[in-house]
Order: C-alpha cells, then structure tokens, then sequence
C-alpha cells in the first residue's frame, strides 16, 4: 500500500514564495515551472502532428525557445534534454542533425534520447529541457 505523506503548511509556504508555474490548458500538468534559478519545461511536442519528422523537430524546438525566453532563460542555459522518437532507428540521424543545428554549440546541455511508444500516434518526437535562468 502506498502510503502519500501530506506537506506540512511551513513547507508549502516556502515552496509556493520561490516557485512560479505557467500553465498550460491540461489541468494535470504546469506548461513551464521555474524554482530558484533553474526552468523545467514539461514534453514539448509539435503543433502539428502529420507533419514529418523534420517539421516536427523543428516546430517543437521553436516551441521550446518561446518557451524558455518567456521564462527568463535560452538554449544557451540548457542543463538537460530528455527526447523520445516514436522510431528512434528510422529518425534519430535526422533528428539529431537538427538537434545539433539548433543547439548553441559552445552550451550543449546532457542528453539521453530514447524510443518511446507517443500518446498520439502521429507524434514522431517530443523533448523535455532543464535549464538555468538567464543572467
């Protein structure tokens, strides 16, 4: 049985003064969450999803540079990339060479990149970054 220990009112008190939560239209999960001086951007994933991978890659990291900007930071500042490919034999060179374009090359953050079965299956890539406020 698990057992979910309840936060005490001091704790909450001091999380909600240094977190700030950016929602998005899911009632699940917060758009982008900043703690401190570090930005976590929950999955970005294309806006459209019969696009090819190219497009796909390229309109989700557009997302995730309006992403971090409106959060105070920048792919300069990335700390992590998690990505997913639906067919990670079949797109990640393609993915990767744009990936690698994109990047500041002198920032490049850790990175682990995996296949994943998608929650839509025409979602062919779908990243999640961490990364350090701008100064």
């Amino acid at each position: 049985m698990i057992k979910f220990v309840r936060p005490t009112q001091r704790s909450i008190r001091h999380l909600s003064s240094t977190i700030e939560r950016r929602s998005t239209t899911d009632p699940r999960m917060s758009g982008s969450v900043t703690h401190g001086n570090l930005v976590y951007l929950s999955g970005q994933v294309p806006t459209d999803f019969k696009a090819p991978l190219n497009d796909q890659v390229i309109s989700t990291l557009e997302k995730v540079d309006v992403l971090l900007h409106k959060a105070g930071s920048d792919k300069s500042n990335l700390l992590s990339a998690q990505i997913w490919l639906k067919d990670i034999d079949r797109d990640f060179s393609e993915m990767n060479e744009i990936y690698s374009d994109w990047l500041d090359p002198a920032n490049k953050p850790v990175r682990a990149c995996v296949q994943a079965p998608m929650a839509n299956p025409d979602i062919l890539f779908e990243i999640m970054v961490v990364a350090a406020k701008a100064d």
